[in-house]
């Protein structure tokens, strides 16, 4: 990860010298590379056992260790933290005794859950230890499923609220005041909720957008934005206060981007957030990048590539040596392509180091570097370093300057494999890129292997696809005539509840490989510019990203107007 990795109940168990700093390095290495709680893994690597790891929790609190098992929670005990909030907090009361409430909570180390369910609960809590596989299951089997709440119900809330209308006007530049105001219940709800809702919608990101007479928050789901019904403008800083507080940015500071990182569980699944912060002229604005691990596959089969594609690229990324770039615009998927190959390729006699900026996954078994310009740890410092690691395969975030695309170079002409991406239209763009970068291009044709455009298009609903028939101007636009069509079926989504009326679900691929075949070669060190090395390369049998997304089209797959807007 790109910041410092702590985890709360593993730096306890190692101040209390339950655990020695190789255990405790071994278990962080762990917690990194996966999603399981650190409760689990200290049993797993035979740290500790359960009733240990509670002990140690409730001398730290100060509390005492509870045993649900076979016990009766009444409902009257029950009835004093809300179904809502028991779900949010992933918190359960389990007793009320002398006016104070014992509430069990899944992570009972996080302090500020504690004030919050006390404000909810309107009485005095005690955190009492349980075991949080029976805080879960006692969660379910008290309260069931329950129904989440609507935007409209927690907006009416808030724009009801006349303590955090007042609270938020007060707030201005005092820090301590919008850390009050971000830490109010009614704010964390909300946000849970914009938060929940976003990965059950499987956004990719989430914008939380300050304007002169509004507060908007956007989703974006399969590359296009949707607005969500906009909370009241003087909440902007309160939910942008309470993302800091999550990300554990510095709230005082409005007037320089910050980047910071937010966990949540939804489902019973972890989700990663990157957040981005930037000032603006009306209020900071927030966006999320959400990385849900569990949604994405990170196998070659499920990129969709068209055969040829898929038999060239499973062959090029055993080859020894030499460089495999990836093309396109930002958000075509080409960290997805990247990481699926190196995963193919992640064997036990392999050594892969990646320099990403940052890093969007933790992969185990693959050494992960986060390029820092600001502590200049830049790609080209990584990569020099890289060099004296013994690595069989790189990966190279991004080629954006002359010094990465040398040591790139560099590193396959030695005897390693490169991979790498860069922002081009098209495949043959890249090779003009690398040229007008500085690149000697003698160095690129005898390095470069080939080259992957790609995009990523919507999808047509599966539930709502229906055929129709073309116009002219539609045919026109594919470059394509009536004639050209025979039997050829065209679909489109109708809309429907399963796609929220949009007509698409989920994205697909469409791709362009350039291999570099001698002919190729000689252009290159011929300084020939794109249109030749693009004729060229479709005279030698490239199918293009229009002849692709043609391919998609009468498959059933996407429509004309998203092959048009992205090829």
């Amino acid at each position: 990860m790109s910041e410092e990795f702590s985890n709360p109940l593993l730096s306890l168990i190692h101040g209390q010298g339950l655990m020695d700093d190789l255990q405790y390095e071994e278990v962080s290495a762990e917690l990194k590379r996966n999603s399981a709680p650190a409760i689990q893994v200290l049993q797993d690597f035979g740290i500790m056992k359960l009733d240990e790891i509670l002990h140690a929790m409730a001398t730290a609190l100060g509390t005492t260790v509870v045993k649900l098992k076979g016990r009766e929670i009444p409902p009257s005990v029950l009835a004093l933290i809300p179904a809502k909030v028991a779900q949010m907090y992933q918190c359960l009361p389990v007793a009320f005794e002398n006016g104070v409430l014992q509430v069990a909570l899944v992570d009972p180390l996080d302090p500020a859950k504690a004030d919050e369910i006390q404000f909810a609960a309107k009485c005095d809590v005690l955190i009492v230890v349980v075991d949080p596989a029976e805080v879960v299951a006692g969660i379910e089997r008290s309260y069931g499923q329950v129904e989440s709440e609507s935007f409209s119900e927690i907006l009416k809330e808030l724009g009801e609220d006349v303590k955090i209308a007042r609270d938020a006007e007060l707030a201005g530049d005092d820090a301590k005041a919008a850390e009050d105001l971000a830490n109010q219940v009614p704010i964390v709800r909300f946000v849970n909720l914009i938060l929940q809702q976003a990965v059950l919608d499987r956004a990719s990101d989430i914008h939380f957008e300050p304007f002169e007479t509004e507060f908007r928050i956007r989703y974006r789901v399969d590359g296009a934005l949707y607005e969500m019904s906009p909370p009241p403008k003087r909440l902007a800083l309160a939910v942008v206060s309470r993302i800091k507080v999550m990300a554990n940015l510095n709230i005082s500071e409005r007037r320089l981007p910050q980047d910071g990182r937010i966990t949540i569980r939804v489902s019973n699944r972890v989700v990663d957030l990157r957040v981005s912060t930037l000032p603006t002229a009306f209020g900071e604005s927030v966006v999320l990048r959400v990385l849900d691990r569990s949604s994405m596959s990170l196998e070659i089969e499920s990129l969709g590539f068209p055969k040829y594609v898929y038999d060239f690229v499973t062959e090029v990324i055993l080859r020894p040596n030499g460089i495999f770039v990836v093309t396109g615009p930002t958000g075509s998927g080409k960290t997805t392509t990247l990481y699926s190959c190196l995963s193919r390729v992640n064997t036990i006699d392999s050594k892969l180091l990646t320099a990403e900026d940052p890093v969007e996954f933790d992969i185990d078994g693959i050494m992960q570097v986060a390029v820092n310009d600001a502590l200049g740890m830049t790609f080209g410092k990584a990569l020099r370093s890289f060099l004296r690691q013994d690595p069989d395969i790189i990966m190279v975030g991004e080629m954006r300057d002359l010094e990465t695309a040398q040591i790139s170079i560099q590193a396959s002409l030695t005897g390693h494999l490169v991979l790498s991406t860069l922002h081009t239209n098209d495949s043959p763009g890249a090779v003009t890129r690398l040229v007008d970068m500085g690149v000697e291009p003698f160095l690129i044709s005898s390095t470069l292997m080939a080259v992957l455009g790609q995009r990523l298009v919507r999808t047509s609903c599966k539930n709502c696809r229906t055929p129709f028939e073309p116009t002219e101007q539609q045919l026109a636009l594919l470059g394509l005539s009536p004639h050209d069509l025979g039997d050829k079926v065209f679909n489109y989504g109708r809309g429907c509840s399963t796609c929220n009326d949009t007509g698409y679900k989920g994205r697909k691929g469409i791709y362009e490989l350039l291999v570099i075949s001698d002919p190729i070669r000689t252009l290159i060190n011929e300084r020939a510019p794109t249109v030749v090395v693009r004729q060229k390369a479709v005279e030698l049998g490239m199918v293009t990203l229009r002849e692709d997304g043609l391919r998609s089209i009468f498959e059933g797959d996407t429509t004309i107007e998203e092959v048009v807007k992205y090829t």
